[in-house]
């Protein structure tokens, strides 16, 4: 069984003429993880760098593109040179000519709209307004208002007033009231949100000339605000490639300056402290030493070496290696927790039980076909689902489980008489021809109710195969912690494996063979609970932690025989626990005859419809259920067994680019 990545500690001290340099290696080979979080140096507080304002600024300009930068990588990118810094000031002083006429067009734009909108609000006024304001029964109010409550502004008005809507929008109004009714009016115009407009006394409406001098005024706004667009179209394709390149390499100077502003230093020399994986600690020291000029001092020790490790003040990093297949899983694995460091990685059996799971589940070739496919073309990134795509290789692995339990039961896409030939000719190879290798569907016959009670052990056998593979992985790891109390005692110790192992075979014994239990059974079976259930003193006893019964002998028994009962519940429980993978593998078959039945007894286009909607809602609602269910099954029955505590992922420090957005 593998273990964990090995792990080295390196100590860096680099000349500050050097550390550009050596951060840059750093952060690009993405295999370096300080010790410990920055911002404990000695040159903190230095401000913003040239680099942090150069790539905010051109970030900006960004923005105010409109250009799409999902696609920037920082992989490839350098440092900013002072070509790169001339480039970027050329290119924003560019820019900035066409954003200030941008900006002053959307102003001019703005004004004339407005202009217009409120002069055609007057169109309809003739009357000079001096003259109707200063008639002696006559009280005038002009102003704009929410023409969302203009209807309920006349109602509260009623017979006192008259409201007249002016403009087509209707946000400005007339009203008019009696002297003696002014003092109602303004309480209910204010009430309404009305705000009053000044109008010059000798204001006679707005001249049909004036309007269309007005309107030529907007149209031609509009014009020049269409034309800068088109302006700034061509401005961004010609530049568009320019502008990415100085993106990304002006967020990596900036990321690596504000790294280097956070280490630990003096006037002239960096220290550098962090994790590296041991295989690669020979290269990284080669590759330093050349980037250096040999101008750098490194120095590596033993997690067993390091003090803070020792006091158990500090956890060395976990890092999982594995194939493309096994590591598209060890997300699965840090979602619940890291494995300490120097443990059995459990990477490799999570790939192949959550697969089998899940193949035994969702048993059909043409549904597993969809999901092979998928990963096929998520792998090659002719479907890119964003961050999804790193797990394509499972959607392969649960595609090509699915189909072989497919073949094995006979189903392709719900229809059991598509494979039936194949399913003739494996069975004719070994007796008698069957439509199916492994028939699913649940009927009244004994050989049918037989066979579904095979399926059912078969379940929990493998449910027996995965929580054995929990404890052997749970007293090994013990072992390699030297933990030895642990190890042998307790429910997920030998102890507890010996009554499970045990009690497993004594029932065997008896359903195949008609065994019954005898004495020695029931002594075996007796001694594994009492080294299970007394585990706690007896682990102090063998660890050498004093004092062995903590809490006295009375609390002892007490706890005693909560664990020994809490033993065989959870023994009981995970492995019944596994008969839901029957029982979902049963609900599948069934699902995937009520599709057909459907689909027969519509017919024509209608049952085609019906085929594909059926297992189109299968495939995405019963996929993500068999997926819940294989994950679930991994963390309560599987991890429960030996992530008892968990471990310090490994976080190697490294540059991304992150768009920080802006305007102008």
């Amino acid at each position: 069984m593998a273990k964990t990545t090995e792990m080295r500690l390196v100590d860096l001290m680099v000349l500050k003429q050097d550390i550009s340099k050596v951060l840059l290696y750093l952060g690009k080979s993405g295999n370096f993880q300080f010790q410990s979080s920055l911002g404990q140096g000695g040159e903190t507080g230095k401000g913003e760098s040239a680099e942090s304002a150069m790539y905010k600024r051109l970030e900006q300009a960004r923005s105010f593109l409109g250009v799409d930068d999902s696609g920037v990588s920082i992989e490839e990118a350098e440092l900013p040179t002072d070509e790169d810094f001339s480039a970027a000031e050329s290119l924003l002083q560019s820019l900035e000519d066409l954003t200030s006429r941008d900006s002053a067009a959307i102003d001019a734009l703005k004004r004339s709209e407005e202009a217009f909108s409120e002069a055609s609000s007057f169109s309809n006024l003739k009357q000079s307004f001096s003259e109707l304001d200063h008639l002696s029964f006559l009280n005038l109010r002009v102003g704009k208002i929410n023409p969302g409550v203009l209807e309920e502004l006349k109602f509260a008005a009623g017979a006192r007033a008259i409201i007249v809507p002016l403009g087509e929008d209707k946000t400005r109004i007339l009203a008019a009231s009696s002297k003696r009714g002014r003092f109602a009016l303004d309480t209910e115009l204010q009430r309404y949100g009305f705000v009053p407009m000044e109008i010059p006394k000798d204001f006679k409406g707005i001249p049909d000339d004036v309007l269309e001098s007005l309107k030529a005024q907007k149209e031609s706004a509009q014009k020049a605000v269409s034309d800068l667009a088109r302006e700034r179209a061509n401005f961004t394709e010609s530049h568009k490639d320019k502008l990415l390149r100085l993106l990304a390499s002006f967020s990596l100077g900036s990321q690596l300056r504000g790294t280097e502003s956070l280490l630990e230093s003096t006037q002239l020399v960096y220290r550098l402290t962090g994790w590296v994986p041991n295989k690669d600690c020979m290269e990284m020291m080669r590759q330093l030493d050349a980037l250096t000029e040999d101008r750098i001092s490194i120095r590596q020790y033993k997690p067993e070496e390091v003090p803070a490790v020792l006091a158990g003040h500090e956890k060395v990093p976990v890092k999982l290696s594995h194939g493309k297949f096994v590591s598209a899983f060890q997300r699965m694995i840090f979602s619940y927790g890291s494995p300490l460091y120097g443990t059995i990685d459990p990477t490799p059996f999570v790939a192949i039980f959550f697969t089998l799971l899940f193949g035994i589940m969702f048993g059909d070739a043409g549904q597993g076909l969809i999901f092979f496919l998928l990963g096929i073309l998520m792998a090659k990134k002719v479907v890119k689902l964003g961050g999804w795509n790193k797990f394509a290789p499972i959607f392969i692995g649960i595609g090509t489980a699915s189909m072989v339990m497919g073949l094995l039961t006979g189903e392709f896409f719900a229809n059991e008489t598509v494979l039936e030939p194949f399913e003739r000719f494996v069975t004719g190879l070994f007796g008698s021809p069957r439509n199916q290798i492994l028939p699913m569907m649940p009927q009244s016959n004994p050989e049918s109710i037989k066979r579904m009670f095979m399926f059912f052990g078969f379940s929990i056998a493998v449910g027996f195969v995965i929580n054995s593979t929990g404890i052997i992985i749970n007293v090994a790891n013990n072992f390699l912690q030297k933990k030895y109390g642990k190890a042998l005692f307790g429910k997920s110790g030998l102890a507890g494996a010996i009554f499970f192992w045990y009690v497993v075979l004594l029932a065997v014994r008896i359903a195949a063979l008609g065994h019954s239990p005898q004495i020695y059974d029931w002594v075996v079976i007796g001694t594994a609970l009492f080294f299970s259930a007394f585990g706690e003193p007896l682990i102090r006893l063998v660890d050498g932690e004093r004092p062995v019964i903590e809490n006295g002998l009375f609390a002892m028994v007490i706890e005693a025989v909560v664990e020994l009962l809490e033993t065989i519940i959870t023994y009981l429980s995970n492995s019944i626990s596994f008969l839901r993978v029957g029982a979902f593998a049963l609900a599948h078959a069934v699902l995937g005859f009520i599709i057909l039945t459907m689909s027969e007894m519509v017919g024509g286009v209608g049952g085609v419809a019906v085929t594909i909607l059926g297992n189109a809602i299968v495939v995405v609602l019963e996929g993500m259920i068999v997926a819940i269910q294989a994950i679930r099954l991994q963390y309560y029955e599987f991890f429960s067994k030996f992530f008892n505590e968990t471990g310090r992922e490994f976080e190697p420090y490294k540059f991304e680019y992150k768009s920080i957005g802006g305007s102008l």
